[in-house]
């Protein structure tokens, strides 16, 4: 195909160690941050799913410390399926049900709480 560009990356686990943890096909975006350097997810919020035709759960996760220059560059984050997130970082399992329009951040003691400042940006 030509104009794409095949990025190789090393994730922080490999395929082969992923297991099922939730039961769900959906798609998420994820940061390198998680995937490549294994941070933990330090801040997830939830948009309306894209209704493409292709099964996204609307979930987006950062680690919570990239720059907007970072963020700018898509080689820096990915589509996976949303269980292989949850193999990055169990913690978001219990927040996976949370409508669109919230977010989490993780706090002083290392939890993920609910971020009342954030607010969906409108396109």
């Amino acid at each position: 195909m030509a104009g794409f560009k095949k990025i190789e990356k090393n994730f922080y686990i490999s395929k082969d160690k992923i297991k099922r943890l939730i039961n769900s096909n959906e798609g998420c975006i994820a940061s390198d941050r998680i995937t490549v350097d294994g941070c933990k997810v330090g801040f997830m919020y939830r948009e309306e799913p894209y209704q493409n035709g292709n099964p996204d759960s609307g979930w987006r996760f950062l680690a919570g410390d990239e720059s907007d220059e970072y963020m700018i560059n898509s080689d820096n984050h990915s589509v996976y399926q949303l269980n292989t997130i949850c193999n990055f970082d169990h913690d978001i399992i219990p927040l996976l049900n949370s409508a669109p329009g919230t977010a989490y951040i993780r706090d002083e003691n290392d939890e993920l709480v609910l971020d009342d400042e954030w607010e969906v940006v409108e396109e």
